[in-house]
């Protein structure tokens, strides 16, 4: 487990596929970044996939949500930005 930084404190949590090129981007700039984050693969949790449609009305992945703010797909930049690392 990768410790979490100590100066981001927001709820981080991907909706995800292993398949997902800009989902692995996602979680790798979070690992470099130290963000503890929460994954949820929806190719095999039916649930999670429910709820991520249920949230955003669709089904392209990743779904990031930071302190219940959500968006599809990995934007960096306003990645960074909502975490405060920019």
């Amino acid at each position: 487990m990768i410790p979490q930084n100590q100066n981001i404190m927001k709820k981080v949590e991907i909706y995800s596929t292993p398949t997902c090129h800009f989902c692995h981007m996602a979680k790798d700039f979070f690992d470099e970044n130290k963000i503890a984050y929460t994954e949820y693969d929806v190719a095999s949790d039916l649930e999670k996939r429910k709820e991520m449609v249920t949230l955003t009305g669709q089904m392209g992945v990743p779904v990031i949500v930071i302190d219940g703010d959500w968006a599809v797909g990995f934007n960096k930049t306003e990645v960074a930005r909502k975490l405060g690392l920019i």
